[in-house]
């Protein structure tokens, strides 16, 4: 660990920017998804809260090294906190699969929604700048954590883009399986993370 203050303060900052963000882009998303009966925007939405319980797990363990904590205390932290959230993604990963299936079985269809493509197209945008500020600051204080935390946002980026390709094809051609396929392959996105976090957090507790 690297304890220079300002490159904490820096970390801190941008955890909280991060953080705050992924708050606003839950409420959004999800609100979206319930109005416009679309599965994609709610799990995309389910998927930012996720994000909402590793930042905040992040931001406390910047503190702890900022007040010079043991390394003990954050790494029993961050497995926590992977074992967590890993499990959390997969059940996110399955209620997706069901509803998706199911939507494609009776032929349920989503309603366009304008807020979810605008969330999406912010979220394509200022996810890579949040990876590459993460992953500077990460390297520069030597905190694994925190560059993870980067790559999770370049997830958020693909899963936003999948959103926005999901939502577009809805509004222009009203294709009504497109938003629970376009579901199925986010599913990819948010199982992957979910696998890597357990996989974190059971290496970490050896």
């Amino acid at each position: 660990m690297v304890n220079n203050p300002s490159l904490i303060n820096r970390s801190l900052k941008i955890e909280y920017f991060s953080t705050a963000w992924m708050a606003f882009e839950f409420a959004v998303g999800f609100y979206s998804g319930i109005t416009a009966g679309s599965i994609l925007l709610i799990a995309f939405g389910l998927d930012s809260f996720l994000e909402i319980i590793s930042g905040s797990t992040l931001i406390w363990r910047l503190k702890k090294e900022a007040n010079h904590a043991s390394s003990e205390e954050i790494q029993k932290a961050e497995k926590r906190s992977s074992l967590i959230v890993g499990t959390i993604l997969l059940l996110l990963s399955v209620y997706v699969i069901f509803v998706s299936v199911f939507n494609l079985i009776t032929h349920n269809t989503a309603d366009t929604s304008l807020s979810g493509m605008m969330i999406a197209i912010a979220s394509v945008i200022l996810m890579p700048i949040l990876t590459v500020k993460k992953r500077r600051l990460g390297k520069e204080i030597h905190s694994d954590a925190l560059i993870e935390d980067g790559m999770c946002n370049i997830t958020c980026a693909y899963m936003a883009a999948t959103v926005l390709i999901g939502v577009v094809l809805t509004a222009l051609f009203n294709l009504w399986w497109i938003d629970s396929v376009a579901a199925l392959v986010l599913v990819y996105f948010i199982a992957s993370e979910g696998i890597e976090s357990l996989q974190n957090g059971l290496h970490a507790e050896k």
